[in-house]
């Protein structure tokens, strides 16, 4: 485990720091207005308290229509550490994920939530550091039968909910290739469909390539549901803003970002990244992240030139909800577990597009135009250079 002393929630710093007088001001800088705090009920607050994770509750509020009736939707953005050692054997780790999993899906339930989205690779530790493919493989699941997906079917069902569950596949139709791949199960069980990851990092101890490859599905495949259309977008793809953009214009009202990232590497960007995805495309965007230190059995190197070690580093969890307004929730735990509640109005989408005019202002042509041209060998950047600079050698 990590040794260092983490922060549990910088918001709440935030909170207890700021003057009573002044939280208004900063809540609209912070968060683009003060997300309402809902009450939850006691039966999840008892769940939480006796598994010991968080849950908190917010609505992002929208205005009543005169023409179409509110589409308001609660959404369950779930974090987890891993609970056996990664030395345990493969199915004592994932049953102990799930048990807790389980508990978790129904405090959401209890807070009302129809839509449950899990982090990535939730079913086990993520040992893409390491290299290693025994027994880490072995975690690796269909996306139709495996373990975890029928145990996602049967409390989609039960709770009449629509969950994304990411999980690492193993497709044993086309020679048991692995993919990382989210699947969308349906609020009657039935499984809508899946989405595998399209980006696959190459950074630092992130050697998920030694694993899976990039997906060769269409990105901007979205999915409608009882409570709305659906797009995922996992992990490493947040960092690119075409991949949330293919699934806004191909109508998903909710981008999700199931993740797994540490302290080290991205967590100045994580808290812009889905909030600004949010805001260029007029869409609710989810930001789940693991949360946890994670430590494993043998040392592993990576591509950045620390010595070996055998600690991944630290899950900063601190997943929320974006709105296209740019309002976001406060997050999650740093450190725990926990459940996020928000409650949304699909409305709010088309009501920001019709204010900012995003879609209609952009040059949707020209940039498809350029973008072809720069793919092109023999492309040429249209700099223009100041005649005034010296000469430029030949090898410059």
């Amino acid at each position: 485990m990590s040794t260092k002393q983490q922060i549990e929630n910088v918001y709440d710093v935030i909170e207890k720091s700021v003057p009573a007088e002044a939280l208004g001001a900063v809540h609209q800088l912070l968060y683009g207005g003060s997300p309402v705090v809902l009450d939850i009920p006691a039966v999840a607050l008892e769940l939480a308290a006796k598994e010991d994770f968080e849950i908190k509750s917010y609505a992002i509020p929208a205005k009543d229509e005169q023409r179409r009736a509110a589409r308001r939707v609660k959404i369950a953005a779930i974090q987890n550490t891993i609970y056996a050692a990664t030395t345990a054997p493969v199915v004592e780790q994932y049953k102990a994920i799930e048990a807790k999993i389980s508990v978790m899906i129904d405090a959401a339930a209890a807070s009302g939530a129809n839509i449950v989205v899990l982090q990535e690779a939730w079913t086990c530790p993520f040992f893409f550091c390491t290299r290693e493919k025994e027994p880490w493989l072995e975690f690796a699941e269909s996306a139709t039968n495996g373990d975890s997906v029928k145990f996602i079917q049967r409390k989609a069902k039960e709770l009449n909910m629509v969950i994304i569950s990411s999980i690492l596949e193993i497709d044993e139709e086309h020679a048991d290739t692995i993919w990382n791949t989210a699947v969308v199960v349906s609020n009657n069980g039935g499984i809508i469909g899946r989405s595998r990851k399209y980006h696959i990092p190459r950074v630092g101890d992130f050697n998920e390539s030694t694993y899976y490859f990039e997906s060769q599905d269409p990105q901007q495949t979205v999915f409608e549901t009882a409570f709305g259309t659906i797009g995922v977008n996992i992990c490493y793809s947040r960092h690119f803003p075409q991949a949330w953009q293919c699934l806004a214009l191909n109508g998903a009202e909710i981008i999700v970002n199931p993740s797994a990232t540490t302290d080290g590497l991205s967590e100045p960007l994580w808290s812009i990244e889905a909030r600004n995805a949010a805001i260029a495309n007029s869409v609710f965007t989810v930001g789940i992240n693991r949360v946890g230190s994670e430590t494993f059995p043998n040392e592993f190197t990576s591509g950045d030139g620390k010595p070996a070690h055998k600690t991944f580093g630290h899950f900063y969890g601190s997943s929320y909800v974006t709105g296209p307004t740019g309002m976001r929730t406060p997050a999650l735990s740093r450190t725990r577990s926990g459940v996020l509640i928000s409650e949304i109005d699909l409305n709010q989408c088309r009501q920001v597009r019709n204010s900012w005019n995003f879609h209609m202002c952009a040059r949707w042509a020209d940039y498809a135009k350029f973008y072809n041209e720069q793919l092109k060998p023999d492309y040429k950047r249209p700099i223009v250079r100041d005649p005034s600079l010296p000469a430029k050698k030949k090898d410059e």
